[in-house]
């Protein structure tokens, strides 16, 4: 019996993923470098604006990115594990109802929103079935897999082989019974806030950071010019438009919401917990150090 892996489909949704992540990397890119060559003023804030809106949604992609390549449904004689990123469900065999394509239901299922390909997340309401997740890739390849308390809907690559080996597992019987286990991705972020220390260590790279724009904001109307860049002794100042100071607290945050979570996924063991605390005490270090270049450039006389 083929029991073991059916992965979903994954190359047209890591390459949906890796293009839009790429475009709104290079959008950001532009514009906060634009911010560097152009006076405060409405031009200043509408790019801003735009760098920031292409920002932001970065992390969402690049984690939907990373489920989905680690995406899995393991299928034996025990439970169909669905691992999805940080998702996990575990279903025990004797838990499951039955297993069939979707294309079998009277009343079509309604994706979930954004159904971009290789990232059908999200839960919707059904008239028969009530309320499903979705924990899939692609809508040509859907399977629906019916539990007592949950409805999940899955995309492996091969649907037929899955539901008949289900079919033959079922026959066979369990070997050792398995409880049901579910993991959200909220559970690690909730794990990690009861650590008194990783709060500290949050609040104080929240702080800092928020602390640098806000200072970076005062000091670019007030101060026309300022002195970037390696200088040297007997040699002219070399001095750029003030503007450029933004740099600072826009790589601090960069630099921060990659520390966060990177700590994260390393806070997911036990054993690795000491990592994630390094990696965000080392993001804490970095904002802090990128306050007190800010303070040494503008204390710098030109």
């Amino acid at each position: 019996m083929n029991i073991g892996h059916f992965p979903p489909p994954k190359r047209n949704g890591l390459i949906i993923h890796g293009a839009i992540i790429l475009i709104l990397t290079v959008i950001a890119a532009a514009g906060f470098f634009n911010l560097t060559r152009i006076d405060v003023g409405p031009a200043f804030l509408v790019s801003l604006l735009i760098a920031l809106a292409a920002f932001v949604p970065i992390p969402f992609f690049a984690y939907r990115a990373y489920s989905l390549r680690q995406a899995d449904y393991h299928l034996d004689r025990d439970s169909l594990a669905i691992n999805w990123g940080l998702r996990v469900e575990d279903i025990p065999l004797s838990d499951i109802e039955f297993i069939r394509s979707a294309d079998d239901l009277t009343h079509p299922i309604a994706l979930p929103p954004l159904p971009i390909p290789g990232g059908l997340l999200g839960t919707r309401h059904h008239p028969d079935l009530g309320s499903v997740e979705f924990l899939a890739s692609d809508s040509k390849k859907l399977l629906i897999v019916a539990t007592a308390k949950r409805v999940f809907i899955i995309s492996p690559e091969d649907p037929a082989g899955l539901a008949q080996t289900f079919a033959r597992a079922t026959e066979l019987g369990s070997i050792t019974p398995t409880d049901a286990k579910s993991v959200y991705p909220s559970f690690v972020v909730t794990q990690a806030w009861s650590s008194s220390l990783a709060r500290y260590l949050w609040f104080s790279t929240l702080f800092l950071n928020l602390g640098l724009f806000v200072w970076a904001s005062l000091i670019i109307p007030s101060t026309p010019l300022v002195a970037l860049g390696p200088q040297f002794a007997g040699s002219a100042l070399e001095t750029v438009p003030s503007t450029q100071l933004i740099l600072f607290p826009v790589i601090s945050l960069l630099l921060s919401v990659a520390g966060w979570v990177a700590g994260l996924y390393f806070y997911r063991w036990e054993k690795e917990r000491v990592l994630a605390f390094i990696v965000w005490g080392s993001s804490t270090l970095s904002s802090l150090l990128f306050l007190l270049a800010v303070l040494f450039i503008v204390t710098n006389p030109i």
